[in-house]
């Protein structure tokens, strides 16, 4: 049984069409990274998927419920956590998470041991007891991210969770999200690509409210990513490096040659990157060039996503 499946799932509000016949699947215990530019029906399929909001057409399922019938019976299993999660401002931290307690019926020695796990697991131990008003946008949404695992959720949404985090939060939450790996599905929504390239095992991409594409992490890599080699010379080699980048282009295993002039530096992305293996440098020798660095790039996400959607969202 999958975790989450939809089948041409459309939202529209008014005459926009926030989704436009979306299909996906996400398998059990998997961090699933859902990637796509502002505007391209993240949220919206999230909210849909929680039962927050109903879909204009299409269905969909949640662990085996289908949520566009009766999200209700599903509610007690997920966990969801949205961008600007709201909290009463009165209330501590403490008295928060035991509240949402009450909510999915837990005893009160089970609040208890909960909230204290919880507190630690984000980093609110020290400030627990601190009226939640006065908390910065970062300690709201690590207590966001508490109350979504209060319930030990199967299924834990997070749409943007690390996105009013410094680098310093946003780092311990991804490690938190990797630790939840096999031990429930995370859906996560986001448009930072370097977090979804970091925890998530698949990725979807979405744009205009359809799915681009979806596929395992270095599947996708592998598929769309262009190979690419850096190569940085000495300085007072303009003109040959000019000339070597020039002959470049004239081959039929290069697809692109950019030059930054100011510290010899090039970067060769190829079509055919075993050609690229045993011709670039005897090439860049032969042009006379003095070499200080010659490096084979890993693909990037970025290059992925740039590559599907275009640097404006656009498919």
């Amino acid at each position: 049984m999958t975790a989450i499946r939809v089948e041409g799932l459309q939202k529209f509000y008014g005459p926009v069409r926030a989704l436009d016949g979306l299909d996906l699947t996400v398998e059990p215990g998997t961090v699933f990274g859902f990637l796509g530019p502002n505007g391209a029906g993240k949220t919206t399929t999230i909210r849909v998927l929680t039962g927050l909001a109903h879909a204009t057409e299409g269905r969909a399922w949640v662990l085996g419920a289908e949520i566009t019938a009766d999200g209700h019976e599903i509610a007690r299993r997920i966990g969801y956590l949205p961008e600007e999660p709201a909290f009463y401002p009165w209330m501590t931290p403490r008295e928060f998470l035991d509240h949402v307690g009450r909510v999915f019926g837990l005893s009160a020695s089970e609040r208890a041991a909960r909230v204290k796990e919880l507190l630690e697991m984000v980093g609110l131990a020290e400030v627990g007891k601190r009226r939640i008003g006065g908390f910065s946008r970062g300690m709201r949404q690590r207590l966001g991210l508490a109350q979504a695992l209060v319930n030990r959720p199967e299924v834990l949404f997070l749409d943007e969770a690390v996105s009013a985090l410094d680098p310093a939060g946003r780092k311990e939450v991804l490690e938190l999200i990797e630790h939840l790996r096999g031990q429930c599905t995370v859906f996560m929504s986001t448009h930072i690509l370097a977090d979804v390239e970091r925890v998530c095992d698949t990725i979807g991409i979405i744009a205009r409210g359809r799915l681009v594409t979806q596929a395992p992490r270095e599947a996708l890599l592998a598929q769309y990513a262009i190979p690419a080699f850096e190569v940085e010379t000495d300085s007072g080699f303009e003109a040959p490096l000019n000339g070597w980048a020039e002959a470049l282009h004239q081959t039929s295993w290069v697809q692109s040659v950019s030059i930054s002039g100011l510290k010899g530096r090039v970067i060769v992305h190829e079509h055919e990157i075993e050609t690229a293996k045993r011709e670039l440098l005897p090439s860049a020798v032969q042009a006379g060039l003095v070499l200080t660095r010659y490096e084979m790039l890993r693909p990037s996400l970025e290059d992925v996503f740039l590559r599907l959607v275009g640097e404006g969202g656009e498919v």
